[in-house]
Order: C-alpha cells, then structure tokens, then sequence
C-alpha cells in the first residue's frame, strides 16, 4: 500500500475512533431484528401491505421473503431523473421472480442546478441535500424493509440519499443509476459560444439553439460534473454495479443491469450484508482518491465530508490535500478535456481507472462491495450476450489515451483539487483544468458581493485588465452557497485575451467550472467575520497553486483597523421558498466541515 494513503487512512481511523465506536454500536443494535415488519402490530403491518396485490401480500405476511424500500428521486424535468418513473415496475417484477417484494417508500426532492445556475433557486440547492437525507429517513421508517434501493444520480441528491442510508445502515443498500444521454454538441463548443454570448458577439436564440444541442435527451448530463463524479464516487465506494455508471440510459444493456440490481441486493439480503458492512474509513479514502485521479467536482470536498459524519468518520480538506499529492491525474473529460462520459466509457471507463489505481497500490482493495470481497470486482465489463446479462473482465489499460492515461503517463502527477491555505483562510481549487501559466497570480482585488455585480462590470467594459476577483457573502450561512458558474464566461473570455484573472469566493463553482484560477469554499466566510469581508478594491492578492498558498498582501496593522463590509442580505432571504430554509441558515456549518446541519454521529456524547 502507498506510505502517504496508509498513514492518511490511519489519520482517519484514529480521528473518527470514539464517533465510530458509537455509530456501530448503534448500527448493530438495529441488526438485531432480522425482519424488520416482524416487530409490527398487526394493524400497522395491514397498513402496510393494504395497496399489494394478493400475492405480494402473501409474501408480505410469512415473515421469510424479503421486501425492499425504493427510495425514489424520481421527476420528469430533471433528465438524469426521468428514466426512474419506470424503475419501481421493473424492479418489482424482478423481485417476484425471487419470492420478494418492493415498495416505494418515498419520494425525495430532485433539483436541477443546470435550471436553477444564476437563479434565486440556486441558494436552495446546496441545502436540498439535508433535506434529501431525512426524506431518505422518513422513507424508511415504516420499517418494514428488509433492504432499499437508492435511485439519484445528481448533484445534491446522491449525496443526500447517502446520508439518510448510513443513518439506516442496518439494511442492505445498493444504488442504481440511469445512465447518461448519448453524446450531443461537443462541449469544447458548447463553452466557445458561451463566451461568445457573454461578449454580445451572438444573440440569446443562437446561445439557446446550442444549449438545446447539448442537453438534448433523457439521462444525465455528458460533462464530468459533480453528477457523474457521483456515479464515480458510489463505484469507487463498491455500492453500485460494475461499469455500470456510464451506460446509456433507456437502452437493453441498462434495462438489464437495473434488473440485476434487484438479484444483488437479494444477494446483499441474504448474506446479511448492510451498508455500514461496506462503507468505512477505507471506503472513503478510495473515494477521495477516485475524485482526484478522474479531476472530479469540488462539490465533494464538502459532500464527502457530510456523508462521513453520517457513518461516524471525520474527514479533513488535509486529508484530501495529502492524498491528491500522490494520486495521479488519469483521466481528461470537461472541463478538464473535450471528452465526455461516454468517451470515458468507450475507452474503458470506471474498469480501467480502478485497474491503474490498483497496480499503483493507492487504494484499497481490501473492502466489502455490493458484489463481493475486493475492489478488484470492479475490474469488469457488463455485456449482453443472448440477452442475457454477463460480466467480463473489464479493460485495464486505456482504449483512448487522450480520454484515461496510465499510471506510468499520467496527465498530471498529481490529483485534480488542491488545499490554499494563507491569512485569508483555507479554500480548495480545481487545477486538474489549468494551464501550467494560471497556477500563479499576483494581482489587484476587485470586489463583488454577488456574481451579477461582476457581469455587469464585464459588460460595461470595466474588467480589461489583470485583477482577481472577489465575489463573498455567497457562503452556506450567508445564502446558501450557491454555485457561482455565471463567473466563468466572461472571465473566461478575459482570460482567452490574455489577461491574468482569478477567482476568490466563500461560495461554490460549478463541477464543470476549472478553466479559471478559482479559490473557493473559503473558510471562514464573510458573513462570520472572515478576512475576505475586509478587502478593498486594489489589494494586492498572491494566489500560489503549487506551493498551495493564499494570501492578502496588506500589512497586519491595517487589517485590524478596517471594519467588516456588512452588506444586506434581506434580498436573499425570501422568495422561492428561501423564508422556509431561514433554520438551516442559522445552523449549518462551515464549508470545510461539510456545510451541514447535521452533526458528527455521536457528537453529543464525545
């Protein structure tokens, strides 16, 4: 095993030991009943089977099939999400080959960031996460399941359903995706006209004409996003089926694996494997390192942290500082490349980075997945064969070397995120997308309070000239954190003139963001006071990718004699729902501890 992610493994074995010890013991307790509907009154148990047809109400009611919960992300105007409203039926009928039954136990809210990027449902989506996680639990506790399927492919979502299973993880679990839509408009396009618009050089319907090219079609979104690293996330984690992320959606080769989603979580059942049997510290590492050898979203320095507390673990932006050193860059897809998800799966996908990771010893392999002891079981490729649905050895090298490299000609020796760390505070940054010459910036602030301030300074003509660009009040607390993916086009189209810009933020960027230098999920925020609250126009700023440095370069004396800029944030505190989320506000915690309302299992007690 590689020294670094050994002695970062053992950082986060002993960090999480007293939360842990607390989370499985708990977990164990509720292993106890074996049938979960058995400990039910007989009118809650009626309740229960009222809706099933005889013959699942048999099944039901002898105590010795099984019966899954469906938690269920399923609407019809997120495209990843559409293909679910068949998902319940076909799992059903699987089961009853089986002698088993399912049940949809709850649906949760699916939001689409693609929809709501640089609108006021923006400072919802970040905070739709917790709310998945206890729809998740309100799901599941009628308790009459036996094991749950988890459908949700997107941003927040998946990362929400995680949180409500491990907080289940007595039951056996096992995701299932949709699959991404074919290939449309290339993205290398997609983002030339972008910025084209943003310099008034084409119209609003020429802009529209592309952005219907692209996002064309059911399924998930092509680009390499937070979405797919999700999907990424969940194979790496052992908690999905094969290479099978990547498969199209709404095709046979689909079809057939969300069939045998249905036969592996029996598998699961019968064998009394649950979720908290799979996921653990090493889980996540293996996660963490997948993020950085594809150049995945940023989004999942939070998300993975919050989804942790939920099993017990603690996880630090050091930890994935540490291990990103050491992890190479194998993979190029957009925002990193022109390539998309189904040219990673063409080229071999989730089977070959696994297998590169694997002779590098950087993950590990000695872990529980959804089909067997070993991550190595992740090394295949799902076929039909008569109709029939079979498993080959997946590919270990590259088909595409432009798309997946090897671990001997990597794209970059390290991993795609990287810690700053200066008297700013601490903030992460995507590099996996950035030329060698925007690793360093020294420049002049200029200061924003929200990214629609910054476009209409770019429109006016005001922004041709080196600068960084600070754009705060935009942190969990002050609203919501909302991704901030407006930024790009113009800044990106000022950068393609060669001017050196940046970005500071105590807010997010989108996981198609990279192409600018951009230091984001600040800490602390600027509504709690941080330094960023402090700059003035015309600071000079150093931000030193490399050496992982961020810095204000103002005397310490004059600092302390400025005030924090209070800006008002009424605007953002009503309207779209926003009134109903004024708790979560009040409450979350900071981005570099997941930007969570939840605390860490056990935390009362510790």
């Amino acid at each position: 095993m590689n020294k670094i992610i050994e002695e970062v493994t053992n950082k986060i074995i002993k960090r999480s030991q007293k939360s842990r010890k607390i989370y499985l013991s708990r977990i164990n307790e509720a292993k106890k009943n074996s049938v979960n509907r058995a400990t039910l009154d007989c009118a809650n148990l009626a309740h229960a089977i009222a809706p099933m047809t005889n013959e699942e109400k048999a099944y039901l009611s002898d105590m010795k099939s099984f019966n899954m919960g469906i938690v269920t992300a399923y609407n019809d105007m997120l495209s990843a999400h559409e293909p679910y409203a068949a998902y319940p039926d076909i799992l059903k009928k699987e089961l009853l080959k089986h002698s088993s039954t399912a049940q949809v136990a709850g649906g949760v809210p699916a939001m689409c960031d693609g929809v709501t990027q640089g609108q006021a449902g923006m400072e919802l989506s970040l905070f739709s996460r917790d709310n998945i996680a206890m729809g998740t639990a309100i799901a599941l506790s009628h308790n009459t399941y036996d094991g749950a399927f988890y459908l949700g492919i997107c941003d927040k979502i998946v990362p929400g359903l995680m949180i409500g299973a491990l907080s289940f993880g007595h039951l056996p679990a096992i995701f299932v995706p949709s699959g991404p839509m074919p290939s449309g408009i290339s993205n290398k396009e997609k983002a030339k006209v972008r910025q084209e618009f943003a310099q008034n050089k084409i119209d609003e319907k020429a802009l529209f004409e592309v952005e219907k090219a692209s996002y064309h079609s059911c399924g998930t979104c092509t680009f390499f996003g937070t979405a797919n690293s999700n999907q990424m996330l969940l194979e790496m984690m052992g908690l999905q089926l094969p290479n099978g992320s990547f498969v199209n959606a709404n095709t046979p080769l689909r079809y057939a694996l969300t069939k045998k989603s249905a036969q592996t979580l029996i598998n699961l059942c019968e064998k009394k494997i649950s979720i908290s049997d799979i996921v653990n510290e090493k889980t996540f590492v293996n996660a963490i390192i997948g993020l950085m050898a594809t150049g995945g979203s940023t989004n999942h320095t939070i998300h993975l942290i919050a989804m942790a507390k939920a099993a017990g673990i603690v996880l630090t932006w050091e930890d994935f500082d540490d291990i990103s050193k050491v992890t190479p860059l194998l993979c190029k897809m957009y925002p990193n490349g022109s390539a998309d998800v189904n040219h990673f799966r063409d080229a071999g996908g989730m089977s070959v980075v696994i297998a590169q990771l694997l002779d590098l010893d950087l993950v590990h392999n000695d872990v529980q997945t959804v089909v067997g002891y070993g991550l190595d079981n992740f090394i295949k490729e799902p076929v039909l064969q008569d109709d029939e649905l079979i498993f080959n050895d997946g590919e270990k090298s590259s088909k595409n070397i432009e798309v997946i490299s090897s671990a001997k000609t990597p794209f970059s020796k390290e991993g795609g995120l990287k810690l700053l760390v200066g008297n700013l505070g601490k903030s992460v940054i995507k590099t996996s997308a950035l030329k060698e010459e925007y690793l360093y910036i020294k420049a002049p602030a200029v200061v924003f309070n929200s990214q629609e301030e910054l476009q209409k300074e770019f429109v006016k003509g005001k922004l041709e000239k080196d600068f960084i660009a600070v754009i705060r009040y935009q942190g969990p607390k002050a609203n919501g954190m909302p991704e901030l993916h407006k930024l790009m086009p113009p800044l990106g189209a000022l950068q393609d003139k060669g001017f050196k810009v940046a970005i500071i933020t105590d807010g997010r960027m989108s996981g198609a963001s990279g192409k600018v230098a951009s230091a984001i999920h600040l800490y602390p925020e600027a509504i709690e006071g941080g330094l960023i609250a402090k700059i003035e126009n015309g600071d000079m700023i150093e931000m030193d990718v490399k050496n992982g440095t961020i810095k204000l370069l103002i005397d310490k004396e004059v600092l302390e004699k400025r005030e924090v800029k209070q800006i008002n944030l009424e605007k953002n505190r009503h309207g779209f729902g926003r009134e109903l989320f004024s708790s979560i506000r009040e409450n979350v915690s900071s981005s570099e501890t997941g930007a969570t309302i939840f605390k860490l299992v056990g935390e009362e007690n510790l």
